[in-house]
């Protein structure tokens, strides 16, 4: 009880395949998007990003997945651009006609293409091919909501070629998670020149559940009292309040905090070069204080800390509903599965059983 109370409080594929997109940068190539998209792709861009709120990460995901789907079209359908390089087909002359023209058919093979030829890793020659089925779950989304943007708001499309779509079936795996006593030794090791930032962070992900990029996006001005305004997927506010435990990581930390001038003055977490922390300084930092703890760095992440803190909300009875409003989490059932890590309840189901108090027979 005790600790509880203290962590709680404290050329795209093999030879003779379609050419793999290798030499353009991939931060170049989404910066550009509206330059290389079409209108019929500029406007379902732009309607992700204005009406759907979605944050330009999923926008530049849109653009890659549809770009290369059309790239595969035009291969597939003009045999002379078999052996174009990917990053020279054009895709700027796909129009509504040559939309309206894909069948569920085209689709199937697409998805053929991408779980056998497509390239794992696009910049090596070394590359495994066939994309896993979580990858092509996704790529299939991107169609499935193109294609039904066209249908039901451009009404550009009488028939919807992905109605009938079936996604990938996915292996369905549990989250994992650290337990409270390795939750609480992650803690207890950290160490070192920015230990303060690196524990208020490690605290915050604990409690808090926040995703890295709410994390790193946290400005000094959304620390509002006891609680944060955070910004999370498809530009959503939330707020996230704070238990004593944060209160006490935070006020430690911002009595060290260096201030500073420019475009990241107002940055919460700061790098050692008094910029804004980024993405991968937090992963280094969250790796490096899980092996210092002698915990699996290759097992556990800074994603993995944000299931730490669901997992641990539910099993000291904490409402799934009030989780799901801590995680931000747009749907019930994608917090549900947090409930099924450790279900009491399961385990008086199974002790109920008449036959779990056989004992087995002693040797003769």
């Amino acid at each position: 009880m005790n600790k509880i109370k203290i962590l709680f409080n404290a050329g795209e594929g093999k030879p003779g395949k379609p050419a793999l997109d290798r030499r353009i940068p991939r931060r170049a190539a989404v910066n550009n998007y509206r330059d290389e998209a079409p209108q019929i792709l500029c406007d379902f861009l732009s309607y992700h990003e204005t009406i759907k709120a979605h944050s330009q990460k999923t926008v530049d995901e849109y653009f890659l997945d549809l770009r290369n789907f059309f790239r595969y079209m035009k291969q597939v359908r003009d045999r002379s651009l078999r052996d174009t390089p990917w990053d020279e087909i054009s895709i700027m002359d796909v129009d509504a006609a040559f939309v309206r023209a894909i069948t569920l058919t085209d689709i199937y093979g697409y998805l053929t293409y991408l779980s056998r030829d497509r390239a794992q890793q696009q910049n090596s020659s070394r590359t495994e091919y066939g994309l896993s089925a979580a990858t092509r779950a996704r790529k299939i989304a991107t169609l499935r909501s193109f294609f039904n943007y066209l249908t039901n708001k451009a009404h550009l499309l009488e028939d919807n070629p992905v109605k009938e779509l079936d996604s990938p079936k996915l292996r369905k795996t549990l989250p994992r998670y650290l337990t409270l006593d390795e939750s609480l030794d992650l803690l207890a090791s950290v160490d070192g020149p920015h230990k303060e930032r690196d524990y208020c962070i490690l605290t915050i992900f604990l409690n808090c559940g926040l995703r890295i990029s709410e994390l790193i996006g946290l400005n000094l001005t959304d620390i509002q009292g006891d609680a944060l305004r955070v910004l999370g997927k498809g530009s959503k506010v939330r707020i996230v309040y704070l238990n004593d435990a944060c209160k006490a990581a935070l006020e430690r930390y911002l009595a060290v905090r260096r201030p500073v001038s420019g475009r990241d003055q107002n940055a919460l977490f700061l790098s050692s070069r008094n910029q804004r922390i980024s993405r991968s300084n937090v992963h280094a930092l969250v790796k490096k204080h899980l092996s210092q703890a002698g915990l699996d760095s290759a097992q556990y992440s800074s994603h993995k800390l944000r299931h730490t803190a669901a997992t641990l909300m539910l099993q000291n009875g904490v409402d799934v509903k009030a989780v799901q409003e801590v995680l931000g989490h747009e749907h019930l059932n994608t917090t549900e599965i947090y409930t099924h890590i450790d279900n009491e309840a399961l385990r008086v189901a199974a002790r109920a059983n008449p036959l779990g108090r056989v004992k087995p027979p002693k040797d003769q």
